[in-house]
């Protein structure tokens, strides 16, 4: 295998990018990390699996976080890297539809 296609590989799982694209577009918005609670209501999980997740990132060298400081957390990867932000409201959503002729 091409040593170099390997690298070019993201080297994070589906979840996780998932978790990284979200970091990255709440900074973009909003100018400021998210906090954890942000996390959790966005993706409608627990406490306890956020903070394990921002755990497992920080721990892959995927963000940083300063210890002691409130929304620290930033992206060490490359943004380009990430894949699209999935949200629950990107859903399609079916409406009965008239199709108007002229008469």
């Amino acid at each position: 295998m091409n040593q170099a296609a390997a690298d070019s590989r993201p080297r994070f799982t589906a979840r996780q990018g998932q978790y990284l694209a979200f970091i990255r577009a709440y900074r973009r918005l909003l100018g400021r990390s998210p906090a954890e609670a942000d996390m959790q209501r966005f993706f409608l999980v627990t406490p306890p699996s956020v903070h394990q997740m921002v755990l497992s990132l920080e721990k892959a060298g995927l963000i940083t976080r300063q210890p002691g400081l409130a929304r620290s957390i930033a992206l060490a990867v490359d943004p380009t890297d990430l894949p699209e932000l999935i949200s629950r409201y990107d859903q399609p959503v079916k409406t009965p539809v008239q199709s108007y002729q002229a008469a």
